[in-house]
């Protein structure tokens, strides 16, 4: 079974939950605020 190391979490100010770094995010994960686009589209709105 493969262990991933520990990664950055963050917690959604739209959700409440708390999301892990991804790869997609490596570059601007300082910016990255929520957990999905979903949220994003909710909390921006």
């Amino acid at each position: 079974m493969h262990k991933k190391p520990h990664l950055p979490e963050k917690m959604c100010p739209v959700c409440q939950r708390p999301f892990a770094w991804r790869k997609k995010w490596a570059r601007d994960w300082d910016q990255v605020k929520y957990c999905s686009e979903r949220c994003r589209r909710t909390g921006s709105g």
